[in-house]
């Protein structure tokens, strides 16, 4: 069992011709309200994905978000094929991932974090933002899981983490498996599993407050996006 309020949302969506198809130069107006213009439609999993996010917050009231994609083939130049690339707002659950990562044989690198330098490269003269990069070579990875995190909001107060397992969740033509026993570890100790409390590394959920950050006084509501 686990013993935090755990949601599991499945950001889906089918690759597929049609008149209501998403098509270059459209705007679309997400759950988070805000707007995105599409100048990319091989981007479409972010799409998803930063609507999951924005619900996880403004329904489920999550205080953890972790979304985990096979997201971008950049993820194997920044970090390779057997590690993930992880990208968090804080620095204690990007420790904890990368011991739970090395525990379990998961393993994860962590991207840089530094939305105030980075999301320009989203910027649209008609929307708020567009779905991919002006510079393809500019961290497309992070910059990937930077767009999904702009609609959480860079004003969550909660602990966020984003997982990009493209080339770790593969291997030839069969799946790998990647990601259960990270995500296992990592909360570990919120289980009654003896054997994952032993294993998992110390991972206090914490929140935002004036003049630093406190423990969650109620339990955390972990929201895992997919």
């Amino acid at each position: 069992g686990f013993s935090q309020n755990l949601h599991a949302v499945l950001c889906l969506a089918e690759n597929s011709v049609g008149p209501v198809a998403t098509r270059p130069d459209d705007i679309h107006t997400f759950y988070s309200g805000k707007t995105v213009e599409i100048n990319n439609t091989d981007a479409e999993g972010r799409l998803v994905l930063g609507d999951g996010v924005a619900y996880a917050r403004k329904d489920l009231k999550a205080d953890v978000v972790v979304d985990m994609a096979t997201l971008t083939s950049a993820q194997g130049i920044s970090t390779g094929k057997y590690h993930g690339a992880i990208l968090t707002n804080n620095q204690e659950m990007e420790e904890s991932c990368m011991t739970a990562g090395l525990t379990c044989g998961d393993l994860v690198f962590p991207l840089i974090y530094s939305p105030e330098l980075h999301f320009s490269e989203f910027n649209s003269a008609v929307a708020d933002m567009k779905n991919s990069v002006n510079d393809r070579s500019n961290a497309q990875s992070y910059c990937a899981g930077l767009f999904i995190g702009s609609h959480l909001g860079f004003d969550y107060p909660g602990v966020w983490l984003h997982i990009d397992m493209a080339y770790p969740a593969f291997s030839g033509e069969r799946a790998t498996g990647y990601g259960v026993a990270l995500l296992n570890t990592l909360f570990g100790s919120y289980s009654s599993n003896n054997m994952l409390n032993d294993i998992a590394p110390s991972l206090t959920c914490k929140k935002e407050v004036e003049g630093g950050v406190e423990p969650s006084a109620k339990k955390p509501k972990c929201t895992y996006s997919h």
